[in-house]
């Protein structure tokens, strides 16, 4: 086949974060797959044709780009933030995995800038030493697993990073995270909100966990929980990088 699947990550909002590699993979595709308000971010042109979809038909999606890759056609599925983040390039593997010839695609992971890294960044450096990402969503893991998982990363001393934290569908279980963060990293510990992070809606909040609530995030809003050691320097969150 000629075609191919190139998956690739729009970053956090701000176009000067595109990867020069994902603008050409924009420019050379003859159609581009994704979630709705991602796709409506690339420009129409002459020979070039969008298919937005739902957020909760990802494989629905891999599958289409690969069909249309099959046939010859160059594709390029848009992700915010990076593919291989809570994003489009697993699911891609997921639809790869029931075909009878997965070596016989050409496909591309063209990374970007995640939420994550970008609002650490406008925050200082809160990920300065060790951390973990947690996407807080029950749709595709029991909610328990999710209990387990910021339980031992509270006791390893993790800084944590929150993708998808507080819903419309599941308004209270943000509560719960911040009940089991008081019990395991302490009341003092800096907890950041970044919302929206490189757009003209940002908005960046550090308090401790002991004045955290649930409605300083939603949907938009990446956490960031730090460790034991993380501090304030000025306006600025930092996690030393010496432990011990």
């Amino acid at each position: 086949m000629s075609g191919w699947v190139a998956v690739a990550g729009l970053g956090p909002g701000d176009e000067a974060l595109v990867t020069d590699e994902v603008r050409a993979a924009i420019a050379g595709a003859t159609d581009i797959v994704g979630y709705i308000p991602y796709v409506a971010r690339i420009a129409p042109r002459d020979g070039l044709t969008l298919h937005p979809t739902d957020n909760r038909v990802e494989l629905d999606r891999a599958n289409h780009a690969l069909d249309m890759a099959a046939e010859g056609r160059r594709v390029t599925v848009v992700s915010s933030g990076d593919p291989g983040v809570f994003a489009m390039a697993s699911a891609l593997f997921e639809a790869l995995e029931g075909r009878p010839d997965p070596d016989a695609f050409d496909i591309r992971i063209l990374p970007g800038i995640t939420a994550m890294l970008a609002a650490a960044a406008r925050l200082g450096a809160p990920l300065g030493h060790d951390f973990c990402a947690i996407n807080l969503s029950d749709n595709l893991k029991p909610w328990a697993l999710i209990e387990k998982r910021l339980r031992l990363a509270a006791e390893a001393g993790f800084a944590m990073a929150f993708y998808n934290p507080r819903s419309r569908s599941r308004p209270h279980s943000f509560a719960r995270v911040l009940e089991i963060l008081r019990e395991g990293c302490g009341d003092e510990t800096l907890i950041s909100f970044a919302r929206a992070v490189t757009t003209a809606e940002e908005a960046l909040v550090t308090v401790t966990l002991a004045e955290a609530t649930p409605d300083m995030a939603d949907m938009r809003t990446m956490v960031i929980v730090g460790n034991a050691d993380t501090r304030r320097v000025g306006r600025w969150v930092y996690t030393p990088r010496r432990v011990g």
